[in-house]
């Protein structure tokens, strides 16, 4: 029998998928959260990868920045389909090796990623599809790279 998650457990869902793979909780509870065979991630500037990359995406981010948090804003919910803000924050302090302008230096600013997600969700309310818009350009400045 197929569980029907409601509104709210698929936000609760959503939140602590995003929470464990900004702290880098155990990659088994991470996992937990999504299909891992079909996932399908599409961001910005026709950047689209499967799971794994999604993964080393965050590898990364965990690796080149300290102090990080997540926070989600406005949520709308239906069916089986999350739209949200979201903003990722943390110090640039170590190499950024997946930055949509390849490995970058640190410079030990403040950086804020200001995202805007669609996330599906399959029956078993795991995570299968995500679209992501941001403003790579206002990132790439905070990271420290000249504009273009």
């Amino acid at each position: 029998m197929t569980h029907h998650f409601t509104r709210d457990e698929l936000v609760a869902r959503l939140v602590r998928a995003g929470e464990l793979e900004v702290a880098g909780a155990s990659q088994e509870e991470i996992d937990s959260y999504f299909d891992t065979e079909n996932f399908a991630f599409h961001g910005p500037d026709g950047f689209d990868t499967d799971y794994a990359g999604l993964t080393d995406f965050f590898r990364s981010l965990r690796s080149a920045f300290d102090d990080r948090s997540i926070r989600r804003g406005i949520v709308i919910a239906e069916g089986d389909q999350i739209a949200c803000q979201t903003w990722i924050e943390g110090t640039f302090v170590r190499p950024f090796t997946h930055s949509p302008a390849g490995r970058l230096e640190p410079t030990g600013a403040r950086v804020v990623m200001d995202l805007i997600n669609i996330f599906r969700f399959d029956d078993r309310g795991r995570l299968v599809e995500e679209f992501v818009r941001t403003d790579n350009r206002n990132f790439l400045r905070q990271l420290g790279v000249a504009a273009a």
